[in-house]
């Protein structure tokens, strides 16, 4: 006889593994490109970034490593695996939460 999987409420969509986790992100983004809404975030977030000065911000620290290292001594993917946690981890909190916020209203609608 097989087991039986615990009854799941349909409210409850928190993933019990990576590959839920996983499955259920691909599930979204699939909705968000099918509708056009992730490309509408994308825009969204590039305006925020601009307007808050990330964009302008990491543009300088990219500029300061290539003058550190020298213009010859540093790949276009070097530079970007070096700037891309630092781009990450400097991106306004109330920027995520708006993006996160519109997201979830999306997936509600």
């Amino acid at each position: 006889a097989q087991a039986r999987r615990p009854r799941v409420d349909a409210m409850d969509i928190t993933p019990s593994n990576d590959k839920e986790q996983l499955s259920l992100q691909e599930g979204i983004n699939a909705k968000l490109v099918q509708s056009g809404e992730r490309e509408r975030l994308k825009q969204l977030l590039r305006e925020r970034l601009v307007e808050c000065g990330w964009r302008d911000e990491l543009k300088e620290q990219c500029k300061r490593i290539v003058k550190e290292r020298g213009f010859e001594n540093i790949s276009t993917d070097e530079l970007a695996d070096e700037i891309t946690p630092v781009g990450r981890a400097t991106v306004p909190d109330a920027v995520k939460a708006e993006i996160m916020h519109s997201i979830r209203k999306f997936l509600d609608a």
